[in-house]
């Protein structure tokens, strides 16, 4: 069954608990089954029911392929539990439900959740797409360097950055009113609000994100506290990760050239090593991700799609950013150690049953994405953000720069606005930003067929022009390139003659060879 993508906004788990109930009451196919002398009709076994659900669910879009079957048999757990289905008897309540031959059927009673009222009422104002139709441009900053005296680029101590501004401020002869940190910090949280707005393509971050969840300092530190591998570094230790934990994971992460020779080593080594760190980060009382963050990173999930994979890092690269540092710090090392783990082809197998990979995904899942209270499809989305999360940390903890370049263009702009009007308020002469507007997919594709072949025909240009290439390596990279490109080549050169006047080949003047006459030998006879 063709599977349909849920929008992003509030109460989005519902929707998808909604989703699933519905295309699995529509699809299960029932039929009659013998149990213990006896005919029962319109039903079906609890292995039919797993074998159906696993396949709905590894091929809708917003679930993925790594789904695992416990997962769905957790799943249809759910569904006994919420009535969604019920055995042959009509009993349900409960999570009584394995892999096996015992019968289920469908009650008469309808599955679907109601959602909150307001949130129904939104849906119909706003007239949000139901379908993903369209592909969202990244909104453009300006990508020039940063000056040096930048507040954002100098992390060590905030306070005597300031004041080291204002001081280049005053010498350079700036009487206006000068910009405080809470102005630089609104400035931080406007921008990461409509940026973050643009990414998810809703009309607004109501009930998905407040401005309130927005915390500057946590972003400023998030973005400039950091080692040079792009992890938080954090100055009250009593935060970090015990050392002990560290020490694990840094054993799993580099097996088995960090595994220290001097600690007695057993079979199963590895695996004690391993429950070690999956209890600690099982015992935090929060997901890393936080609760507060839940709708936010769960609105994120319908991204994660291989034509929208750009825009997902993206967005995830800023969610990130809002993190408490001991939360990204926790998550950045964590993603690390999973990722390494399971590319590592000398770790041995840490579960008996269960692959490497969805060993690692399966157990962090809760401990990265958990709602505080109670999600029926909380497993499978943390699931499939922690695989995506894992897969792409590298891009995703990158630090954005291109935020503390807004961040100072905004801040250089208000400078520029108080010069002209003097005694305004900081909030009466904010600059505005415009953004790409959205676009459909078609318009896209076009737009990045000719985007790319006007750089192709640039770089033939580049080739053409370039004076310091020998005749000789002009030919041959021409040559190459007609073969790569023909048709930009005809387009360029579409006759022969047109492309001997590139070259006009001057005549060379072959040296005569020589012609050296044979010897006539004497023949020695007499």
């Amino acid at each position: 069954m063709e599977s349909r993508l849920v929008t992003p906004g509030p109460y989005r788990a519902t929707k998808l608990w909604n989703e699933v109930t519905k295309y699995f009451r529509a699809g299960m196919p029932l039929r009659m089954h013998r149990q213990r002398f006896r005919k029962h009709g319109n039903c079906f076994s609890a292995m039919e029911a797993v074998d159906w659900l696993h396949e709905l669910l590894r091929n809708n879009s917003n679930f993925g392929p790594e789904v695992t079957r416990q997962q769905t048999v957790q799943l249809l757990r759910k569904f006994l539990k919420n009535h969604v289905i019920e055995d042959i008897k009509g009993r349900w309540g409960s999570e009584n439900l394995d892999d096996n031959n015992n019968l289920f059927r469908f009650p008469s009673t309808s599955p679907v959740k109601t959602l909150p009222r307001r949130s129904l009422l939104k849906e119909n104002t706003e007239n949000i797409s139901k379908e993903k139709e369209s592909v969202f441009k990244v909104p453009y900053f300006s990508r020039r360097t940063p000056k040096k005296h930048i507040l954002l680029d100098i992390p060590e101590n905030t306070e005597d950055t300031k004041n080291k501004i204002m001081e280049e401020e005053d010498k350079e002869g700036f009487h206006g009113r000068k910009i405080s940190q809470e102005d630089i910090e609104e400035i931080w949280q406007n921008i990461i609000l409509i940026h973050l707005q643009t990414i998810l393509g809703v009309p607004s971050l109501e009930e998905v994100l407040h401005s309130a969840q927005v915390v500057p300092q946590y972003v400023i530190y998030n973005m400039t506290n950091t080692s040079k591998h792009g992890v938080v570094v954090l100055q009250n230790k009593s935060e970090d990760l015990p050392h002990w934990v560290l020490s694990a994971m840094k054993c799993l992460a580099y097996w088995p050239r960090s595994n220290d020779m001097s600690q007695p080593t057993y079979v199963g080594f590895e695996r004690d090593v391993f429950r070690t760190v999956a209890d600690y980060f099982l015992s935090l009382p929060e997901p890393l991700l936080t609760f507060e963050y839940y709708e936010l990173f769960v609105n994120i999930l319908d991204l994660l799609q291989p034509h929208l994979e750009r825009v997902a890092i993206e967005a995830l690269r800023v969610c990130c950013l809002l993190l408490p540092p001991p939360n990204r710090r926790k998550l950045q090392l964590l993603m690390r150690m999973i990722s390494r783990i399971s590319q590592n082809v000398d770790m041995p197998r840490l579960h008996d049953t269960i692959g490497t990979r969805s060993l690692m995904i399966q157990t962090f899942s809760q401990c990265v994405l958990c709602c505080a209270e109670e999600v029926d499809l909380d497993d499978l989305l943390a699931t499939r953000l922690v695989s995506f999360l894992m897969d792409h940390q590298q891009d995703i903890f990158q630090v954005p720069t291109y935020l503390q370049v807004a961040v100072q263009d905004h801040i250089d702009s208000l400078k520029t606005a108080q010069f002209q009007y003097p005694g305004e308020e900081i909030s009466a002469i904010l600059p505005t930003y415009s953004y790409c507007k959205r676009i459909t997919p078609e318009e896209f594709d076009e737009q990045k067929v000719s985007t790319s072949q006007a750089a192709v025909a640039e770089l033939l240009e580049n080739i053409i022009r370039d004076k310091n290439l020998s005749l000789k390596d002009k030919k041959k990279k021409l040559k190459q390139f007609q073969k790569e490109y023909p048709l930009i080549y005809k387009n360029r050169f579409p006759t022969t003659e047109s492309e001997a006047i590139l070259f006009e080949d001057k005549p060379t003047i072959k040296q005569p060879m020589l012609s050296l006459k044979k010897p006539k030998f004497r023949s020695l006879r007499y």
